[in-house]
């Protein structure tokens, strides 16, 4: 699990050696007006929030650091990256992805507690990459700007059901 999380975040890490920091920063299309460094940094802080927590088996989505000045450098974009990246292979050495965690977020109404597995966690925070790799997808086209990948923001499953 950790190997597919790692080669999916590398894909961000290859987009931002690709691109430069005006269209990284550039927040100028509707309807959300959001940069890739927004979703970017979104991105990161939900892993670093399992990151921060998994030592006292309490993961907080609320948490975030939003650090805004990782929306408008990709060298900051590349280090957030890395940082998660190392990170998440010392997490995969030192814990047991089937043990319980406590996650906490807000879903609307306030802050909502369950229970997942680490491994779980993990798996949506895979996801809700893909799901905001897909989004970035969208602000490329419209900067006009070649993906750095053909399965950027592609769901595996969902790109070998296209194929068929």
């Amino acid at each position: 699990m950790i190997i597919a999380i790692e080669k999916n975040l590398q894909k961000g890490v290859q987009l931002l050696n690709s691109i430069s920091d005006e269209a990284y920063a550039d927040a100028s299309f509707g309807p959300y007006y959001a940069s890739i460094g927004c979703h970017i940094r979104h991105i990161l802080d939900v892993y670093f929030c399992i990151l921060k927590g998994v030592s006292s088996k309490k993961i907080d989505l609320t948490a975030r650091d939003r650090n805004m000045e990782v929306e408008l450098a990709t060298n900051l974009g590349i280090h957030y990256f890395n940082s998660v990246i190392d990170q998440l292979k010392n997490l995969h050495q030192h814990y047991d992805l089937s043990e319980l965690v406590e996650v906490t977020d807000d879903l609307g109404f306030g802050n909502e507690t369950t229970t997942y597995t680490l491994g779980s966690i993990l798996m949506q925070a895979q996801s809700h990459t893909t799901h905001h790799y897909a989004s970035i997808g969208y602000l490329i086209y419209q900067l006009k700007i070649a993906l750095p990948t053909t399965d950027f923001g592609f769901n595996p499953s969902t790109k070998k059901k296209i194929k068929e």
